[in-house]
């Protein structure tokens, strides 16, 4: 499992800081995150939530609301209706660059923020609140003592969670179009809510609105002793194990290219390898018969850098065999040698400037291997053991003209 930083822009053309938790293995759906009103990508449960995710398969991305954490933007400017927005370009973002994202996540407001855009979004399949108020304008709350202040003045600052936050009338009117529960009786996506008893910010009532105006099929998990930010480690394991095995029944496709999303890995020849899109970028999922794999490019080419490049794979197939080779021959041969490590670099060079080769002019691709071996070796068994290197299979297959032939095969 690895955490890309990835940024988008939002729908006013502002960068917006996200992080892509993403599986080792193959991906079973990608989800979005919604945290929790004035908090960030980093909260705590929202961190713990979608890691834990991501081991099961479920690639999560997490991220800044405009003007929070490390996305551009004033939140003073901001309302819930952008916070609808910024959702919808993160779910663009995931489709454009990965795969359109079937399960939406949201913690506190974000779970009012997930109710309300789900319709929005057509590839969701799976809607999780997580503390959640049934609708946003149950947050109206927070400013009761600056309500009057900020209608007067248009603005005011106040306190949340032991930080300042300069408010504006527009988020006070801005929620007050979102006091209604039609959209989650008219959600038609499964539903699972969960809700601690002891939730001291949001209500467990808010939860039993959310039950009770949305159809079927809907869940209900309670959380027992859990806080409103899940700041038990233990809190964040449940949410995510249960999330999992609950989703995992509404997970039956989703859209990369237009196609289902795979649920295992395809079936490989002995022999044979398989290398299929993981983005539309460049990240790439290698099957072998018993293996798979992630190649991709670093993030200065365009890439995630999830995985070795191109080329660093044909200088580790090359590595690989070069020490196979050398610790067959020295077992066989009864040789102490105790360490071999093999070291591997590609050029690209002019065929002028390479001693050794027979073509001229251009440019010519070079590979330089340093070998370094450990143990009672007399210079005798070190020239020949050199020798032996020259002899791995990949060595040849690399050093004879290859001949590569490319067939089509249309889906």
């Amino acid at each position: 499992m690895s955490g890309t930083k990835v940024t988008f822009r939002n729908a006013q053309g502002e960068s917006l800081s996200g992080l892509l938790e993403v599986p080792t293995g193959v991906v079973k759906s990608y989800a979005l995150f919604a945290h929790c009103f004035t908090c960030s990508k980093n909260n705590t449960a929202a961190s713990r939530i979608t890691r834990a995710l991501a081991l099961k398969g479920i690639a999560v991305l997490r991220f800044d609301f405009t003007g929070l954490g490390n996305s551009e933007g004033d939140f003073s400017n901001t309302n819930f209706s952008s916070n609808l927005q910024d959702l919808i370009s993160a779910a663009k973002f995931l489709a454009e660059q990965y795969a359109a994202p079937a399960i939406l996540i949201g913690h506190s407001l974000g779970g009012a923020a997930v109710l309300a855009v789900a319709q929005h979004v057509s590839t969701i399949n799976a809607v999780i609140t997580i503390g959640a108020p049934a609708t946003a304008a149950h947050i109206k709350h927070f400013f009761v003592d600056s309500h009057d202040e900020i209608l007067h003045n248009h603005t005011a600052k106040v306190e949340l969670g032991g930080r300042s936050f300069t408010i504006r009338r527009q988020l006070i009117d801005d929620l007050e179009n979102y006091n209604s529960l039609d959209h989650i009786k008219t959600l038609r996506k499964a539903l699972l809510i969960f809700h601690s008893p002891r939730d001291e910010t949001v209500s467990i009532s808010e939860a039993a609105r959310i039950f009770v105006a949305a159809k079927h099929p809907k869940s209900f998990v309670s959380l027992d002793q859990a806080d409103h930010l899940l700041s038990q480690p233990e809190d964040a394991q449940y949410v995510a194990d249960v999330l999992a095995a609950w989703a995992s029944r509404y997970l039956a496709i989703n859209t990369m290219h237009d196609q289902p999303m795979e649920r295992a890995a395809p079936l490989v020849k002995p022999g044979h390898v398989i290398v299929r899109e993981y983005d539309k970028v460049f990240t790439r999922k290698i099957f072998t018969e018993h293996h798979q794999f992630i190649s991709d490019e670093p993030v200065s080419m365009g890439g995630a850098d999830l995985g070795v490049n191109p080329y660093e794979l044909l200088l580790a197939a090359l590595g690989s065999c070069t020490s196979m080779t050398l610790r067959m021959y020295a077992n066989h041969k009864k040789i102490d040698l105790q360490a071999i490590e093999v070291e591997l670099m590609h050029h690209r060079i002019h065929a002028d400037d390479c001693e050794s080769c027979e073509k001229q002019g251009g440019c010519i691709d070079k590979i330089t291997r340093i070998i370094r071996l450990t143990g009672s070796l007399d210079d005798k068994q070190r020239v020949r053991l050199l020798e032996i290197a020259d002899k791995c299979p990949v060595h040849k297959t690399l050093d004879n003209q290859l001949h590569i032939v490319t067939q089509a095969d249309y889906l």
